[in-house]
């Protein structure tokens, strides 16, 4: 098992601050904890924006956080120099503050920069949604305008599968999958109120995200993927101005120096 202590030093943190590593120079794979090395792990899934590896346990996996964004199921896509760490990082430090809330994810420790230790799930091929206020599909597929304001939020659920567009599913369609909606939902406004009072906290208006979810071996769930602007929309109270993956959607702005921005700003109140 890798964990955060590693035979590198890092700076010391701002006063009452959270230590995350610093970038290792040797390949992060040959991280020594004591005495014992690791062994190169194996790929199991190359994801679009992360490749799952195996690791020397069984129940967990390292999920390395890539450099590549994509938009529209991969139509539009690019590699940006420093966006698999600051995505890594933000999820990191939204996972540790959930946890510590009570909701059950499946982070396990930060090795690197770049690559996180997860618990080994079983992904429930649905993509869950909550929505604060109008944006995206939403709009682009009712006669809802942007900025509409949705009290109460709503959750909203797609089939995980690009090569049908993630088409929506109604709840009865997910249930005829054989997947039990309610907890996703009950567990989704959790998130949504605990990232909001964050969110809210730090100036900033949660839009929306999405979350995945997966069991592990005991059966249990846990909120699985990733927590960072890539996955939520993001927007400065008063100005609107986008912190999230918009910026490239839209060709807007640089999205590596508004992830960069979000992560001072959970630094400054986590």
């Amino acid at each position: 098992m890798i964990s955060h202590t590693t035979s590198h030093s890092n700076p010391t943190p701002p006063s009452g601050k959270k230590d995350y590593p610093y970038p290792l120079y040797a390949p992060w794979w040959k991280v020594e904890e004591g005495k014992k090395k690791f062994t190169v792990p194996i790929e199991i899934i190359q994801g679009k924006v992360k490749t799952v590896f195996s690791t020397d346990t069984p129940e967990e996996v390292l999920i390395q956080y890539e450099d590549r964004v994509t938009a529209g199921n991969g139509e539009k896509d690019a590699i940006l120099k420093g966006k698999g760490n600051v995505c890594c990082l933000i999820s990191a430090v939204l996972f540790e503050y959930l946890q510590d809330r009570g909701i059950r994810t499946h982070y396990l420790s930060l090795p690197t920069w770049r690559a996180m230790s997860c618990k080994k799930l079983s992904i429930i091929p649905v993509e869950v949604i909550c929505r604060n206020i109008a944006a995206g599909s939403i709009v682009k597929t009712t006669n809802i305008t942007q900025g509409t304001l949705i009290n109460p939020p709503i959750v909203e659920f797609f089939l995980k599968d690009d090569s049908r567009n993630d088409p929506l599913l109604t709840p009865d369609r997910v249930r005829l999958m054989g997947i039990n909606s309610q907890p996703l939902i009950d567990i989704t406004l959790d998130v949504n109120n605990h990232l909001q009072a964050l969110f809210t906290l730090m100036g900033f208006d949660l839009v929306d995200f999405k979350l995945e979810y997966g069991y592990d071996n005991h059966g249990d769930l846990f909120l699985a993927d990733e927590l960072s602007p890539d996955n939520m929309r993001l927007w400065k109270k008063g100005t609107l101005e986008k912190f999230d993956k918009d910026l490239f959607r839209n060709d807007e702005g640089d999205i590596v120096k508004a992830y960069k921005h979000i992560l001072k700003e959970l630094r400054r109140f986590i």
